[in-house]
């Protein structure tokens, strides 16, 4: 995770040696740095796979497309946003799939206030290992239920407390906004799907897109580690920062591939 929140989101991904990335929601020299500190080169990675249009998903893509020769893909409702006017863009529908050389990148329609948002699965060819990465979402849909079946590790939006963000400082507007079913993933909705969704095989839960004024790590995690206790999931449970790397997030024995280059935060 190089970074998720209102100000940018970023997720690298490495199968069998081939690295994408899900969303570049930061600067290149933002995300230069980030990846410096893992030891990745920006050139090493493929291609960039974009969940939605909103700033905090997309402003990098072109540049960092332009600048490292990243392949874009993006569903027509994003390939049209402002940020990515005069890029080129793969388009897909949502529901289809990605077919890249060693991953292959599963779409799912996911409820949000934005043109044709999507979520993503990802599996390495060479282990079948998957990851799911679903965040800025206002419910869990079925398509969405679906996809997070048998992941080895999941990043699910946890954006806010319930009771913070109606005695917090936004407008009603706002709390409306962020509330309503196009919105974003209140902590306990989040816990209770993670709760049905976990199976004893999901090495890794990762808490993504947390609101720095409606929320804190601290009560996201409390709120997650009431809803697991006593169910399947074993595995660990982190939240994800806006300034700072976090990770890496690797699958259990049965599915791990060689051991990573990158630094251990």
């Amino acid at each position: 995770m190089l970074g998720s929140g209102s100000s940018g989101n970023a997720v690298l991904i490495e199968c069998d040696g081939s690295r994408i990335l899900i969303d570049c929601g930061f600067g290149t020299r933002t995300l230069a740095s980030r990846l410096k500190s893992i030891s990745v080169a920006p050139d090493s990675i493929d291609a960039c796979v974009i969940t939605h249009d909103h700033s905090d998903h997309v402003k990098g893509a072109q540049a960092a497309s332009k600048k490292w020769g990243w392949g874009l893909f993006a569903t027509h409702g994003t390939a049209i946003a402002a940020e990515l006017t005069g890029a080129k863009v793969h388009r897909f529908r949502p529901g289809m799939t990605i077919e890249l050389p060693r991953i292959t990148v599963e779409s799912s329609p996911t409820p949000h206030d934005a043109h044709e948002s999507v979520g993503f699965v990802v599996t390495s060819r060479s282990t079948g290992a998957r990851a799911g990465v679903f965040y800025d979402i206002g419910h869990v849909n079925r398509a969405m239920a679906k996809a997070c079946e048998s992941l080895d590790i999941l990043v699910l939006e946890s954006n806010h407390d319930v009771d913070m963000l109606l005695n917090g400082p936004y407008p009603r507007w706002l709390q409306t906004r962020i509330a309503c079913p196009t919105g974003h993933l209140s902590n306990a909705d989040s816990a209770s799907f993670a709760r049905g969704a976990m199976t004893k095989d999901c090495n890794h839960l990762v808490l993504a897109h947390l609101s720095e004024v409606n929320n804190t790590p601290r009560v996201a995690m409390a709120a997650m580690r009431s809803a697991l206790a006593g169910s399947k999931f074993k595995g660990t449970l982190t939240a994800a920062k806006q300034d700072a790397v976090v990770g890496p997030f690797t699958p259990g024995k049965a599915r791990a591939e060689k051991p990573l280059q990158y630094a251990l935060f």
